[in-house]
């Protein structure tokens, strides 16, 4: 994910992960992370590993070659 999460995202991956949350709640963390959105957003896509924790051992080859 690398676009701002709205509430309804939030909601869906809290029921996903077992804990559901209110649609204030939601929103509230929706609001809260936001901003770290935002801010790492000139830099998406330019990290090794940045959005898909499962290529770091493609990352770590790379290095190692």
């Amino acid at each position: 994910m690398s676009t701002k999460p709205d509430s309804a995202t939030i909601n869906a991956m809290a029921a996903v992960a077992g804990v559901p949350v209110s649609n204030e709640v939601a929103a509230r963390i929706a609001n809260s992370i936001g901003p770290a959105f935002e801010g790492f957003a000139p830099i998406t896509g330019t990290l090794p590993f940045d959005l898909e924790p499962a290529s770091f051992v493609v990352t770590q080859t790379k290095a190692a070659s």
